[in-house]
């Protein structure tokens, strides 16, 4: 129930063509440590143009984090992209949300986040294929922190 489906150093690494020949054909993407740094709001150039490309190929994306709406949607209409905030993963309501966003069945949509606790655990709950990404900084929530050790000790190949 923990285990990722797979694994990706970053997002702006995961081979779209890759994804698309498995079938997936919706994304629900984490915010912190996925797309941008922890509470920062500046998002990357290769991130910005991974997701461009993710759109032109026509995947269907959409932002669920358990941050608060202001910030959440600040950056989701910046990237052009719908989004579900203070979502309280991993519990499957925010992700329920994102799968009628996406309007398409579980077994074409897969979550991409940098936490177990979170992203891949509340996937896993509403049957969804999970890609686990390396966090983009080391610093982060105290609590995640705390996760992040639990981590390091069920994930031997995390950092």
């Amino acid at each position: 129930m923990l285990g990722p489906d797979r694994f990706a150093p970053r997002l702006s690494g995961l081979p779209l063509a890759e994804l698309e020949a498995s079938g997936i054909r919706g994304l629900i993407l984490d915010l912190d440590n996925t797309l941008v740094c922890w509470g920062e709001s500046e998002i990357a150039e290769e991130h910005l143009a991974w997701v461009r490309s993710a759109q032109e190929r026509g995947f269907r994306l959409v932002m669920l984090s358990n941050n608060f709406s202001d910030r959440v949607t600040e950056i989701a209409q910046r990237m052009g992209i719908p989004f579900v905030a203070n979502a309280c993963k991993p519990l499957p309501l925010g992700f329920l949300r994102a799968l009628r966003t996406l309007q398409l069945p579980r077994r074409h949509v897969a979550v991409v986040g940098d936490q177990l606790f979170t992203d891949v655990l509340g996937g896993k709950l509403c049957g969804l294929y999970t890609i686990l990404t390396e966090p983009l900084e080391a610093n982060d929530h105290p609590i995640t922190n705390v996760f992040r050790f639990f981590e390091r000790l069920m994930l031997p190949q995390r950092r």
